[in-house]
């Protein structure tokens, strides 16, 4: 009788540990690294979930370019010059595993640590 009020004070112990480090690691704050690259070359890392305030920047390739807009959480190509446009159609991209890609700029928008979607493949 003693062993098993033992045993369901141990078990009764190692779940509420689990559900309290359960609680802590979901609501730790996580972090939404995008990284965009021209031409493969690493142009900068943004942290959008650490963004305050919106705002723009231009991307040159050639004699094109990709204006990006950043707000806090997501991201997106608002305007380019290529004849396609589907960087700018794609809409906001939130860290996802699917990037954001220019083909005529050579202009590539993608998770560095996604949490969204933690998949190695995407598929139709």
């Amino acid at each position: 009788m003693i062993k098993t009020k033992i045993w369901v004070i141990v078990i009764s112990l190692i779940l509420t540990v689990s559900a309290a480090l359960s609680v802590i690691i979901f609501t730790l704050p996580k972090k939404n690294v995008v990284a965009i690259y021209s031409d493969g070359e690493l142009l900068r890392e943004i942290d959008l979930s650490e963004v305050a305030e919106p705002y723009t920047f231009k991307v040159e390739h050639g004699d094109g370019f990709n204006e990006i807009l950043v707000e806090r959480g997501r991201i997106r190509v608002s305007f380019a010059d290529c004849p396609d446009r589907c960087c700018v159609n794609y809409g906001w991209y939130y860290g996802g595993a699917s990037p954001v890609v220019c083909i005529p700029h050579k202009l590539v928008i993608k998770a560095v640590n996604s949490q969204k979607d933690d998949f190695d493949v995407v598929t139709g």
